[in-house]
């Protein structure tokens, strides 16, 4: 089923606390073949409920505050790159080599948007940065052919497969046999002690004081860390300094986060100094590509005891693909989404990038429940989602459905305006809500990299 139980259930919520949620539903939210609208509710209420109940453990509420999801707000906030507006305009979302092509035998999909991506792919297939080039020389090529010639090279590309295909294959099935969320606990370290969160008076902010160092991009990580942002957490995004991020992405995840630059190999004392202060460390590089550095969850718990570890992969760390990157639209294009919403002969795609969002909001959701367990039991924890563990729950769904409710009349409520260092904004709030919780971040974004890789 796709509904906050679920997803609460995995996240090791205690069922009890689910009637706190209530939901506005909005009919026409996220259309499509496939739940997405309800997979999109139950992230966020999971999210937010999470939220809540750490912050009634840190205020020592008696109760846990309530929890409303609102469809409006959660179907504006899963297309908020589509919202955002940066001094009047519109934002570029993906480059025009990232989409699907015919092959001689059926569609593959491309992702091209970062420049080192595009050259990858232009090197596999040996020809000019040309839409009607790049065309010719994969509908000469079979699918299959394509993704495994263009991964080998370090570039992105994934066949159209149908959902029964997906779950033939080897890392699908692998995929099938693990939880919505791998949760782990890794050492002995003593409970985290909680002080109030924030300020006497509202919002509660349940993440206050907490230090989350943000090693992730694009959006599913991106989204978690904002969210953690909006809670209060102190937020800081470190990126390499070779690999700059796109600037309307940046500005449409950085709310509330401070962003900087570090070469991990070249000043690993600098990183060490971060770690060390450090509440929660999250990745959202492809699985062990960071190892070298130091960075998998048991060293982490090693040199900081009692940290939250979370980590992101689009594939999962385990299978075949376990070490492979991949993006929202691959994953729908490998697990049968895109077919699903459209068909073999002409592939479709949700209405919105949901596998990252959804993810992103569960991610943050474990993390919140990981520090509320940690101030019961102790010990550095890891929590672990994957897109494509997502894309399966979704289509585990079935058919969109849900009960009659208010019209979604647009995105006008749940869209917000603000000047920052970047210029004028207009932004899609965030829909993680509850009963005295925050409305909105305290900062907008600023510029990439433009802040010290030191805790404020």
């Amino acid at each position: 089923m796709i509904d906050i139980e679920y997803a609460w259930s995995a996240l090791g919520g205690d069922p009890a606390l689910l009637p706190r949620v209530s939901t506005v539903v909005r009919e026409g939210a996220l259309q499509g073949r496939l739940p997405a609208r309800e997979l999109a509710r139950a992230c966020v209420g999971a999210c937010a409920l999470a939220a809540a109940e750490l912050g009634a453990r840190r205020a020592g509420l008696p109760e846990v505050p309530w929890v409303r999801v609102d469809d409006g707000a959660v179907a504006t906030s899963f297309v908020s790159e589509r919202h955002l507006l940066v001094d009047g305009r519109a934002p570029v979302t993906f480059a025009p080599l990232s989409r699907f092509w015919r092959t001689a035998d059926g569609w593959v999909r491309t992702h091209a948007n970062y420049p080192h991506h595009r050259a990858r792919l232009l090197d596999a297939l040996g020809v000019p940065e040309d839409v009607t080039a790049v065309g010719a020389a994969l509908a000469e090529r079979s699918s299959l052919e394509v993704e495994e010639t263009v991964y080998a090279a370090g570039g992105l590309a994934v066949a159209l497969r149908t959902p029964q295909q997906w779950a033939a294959h080897e890392q699908g099935a692998a995929v099938a046999g693990r939880p919505l969320i791998e949760r782990e606990r890794l050492d002995s370290a003593p409970a985290r002690v909680l002080t109030p969160a924030g300020p006497a008076s509202p919002p509660l902010l349940p993440a206050a004081g907490l230090r989350v160092l943000d090693l992730t991009r694009v959006i599913a990580g991106p989204v978690a860390t904002r969210t953690l942002a909006l809670l209060g957490a102190d937020v800081l995004r470190v990126d390499a300094p070779r690999l700059p991020e796109l600037p309307d992405q940046h500005a449409d995840t950085g709310f509330g986060k401070r962003s900087a630059t570090l070469d991990l190999g070249a000043d690993p004392r600098a990183f060490e100094e971060l770690l060390g202060a450090a509440d929660v460390v999250v990745t959202g590089y492809r699985p062990g590509a960071l190892d070298r550095f130091g960075l998998s969850a048991q060293s982490l718990a090693e040199r900081r005891p009692g940290v939250v570890v979370a980590q992101l992969s689009a594939w999962g760390g385990y299978g075949p693909w376990g070490t492979r990157r991949g993006f929202d639209s691959l994953v729908q294009v490998a697990t049968g989404i895109a077919a699903v919403e459209g068909s073999m002969e002409e592939p479709g795609a949700l209405p919105a990038q949901a596998l990252d969002h959804g993810t992103g909001y569960l991610l943050a959701a474990a993390v919140l429940r990981a520090l509320t367990e940690q101030s019961y039991e102790g010990g550095s924890r890891v929590v672990r989602p994957a897109l494509a563990r997502t894309a399966r729950w979704l289509m585990e769904g079935g058919g969109a459905g849900g009960v009659e409710g208010s019209p979604h009349e647009g995105p006008g409520p749940w869209l917000a305006e603000a000047d920052s260092g970047l210029g004028r904004l207009r932004y899609a709030l965030s829909p993680v809500s509850f009963e005295g919780g925050p409305a909105d971040w305290a900062r907008p974004p600023g510029p990439w990299g433009a802040d010290a890789p030191r805790w404020s």
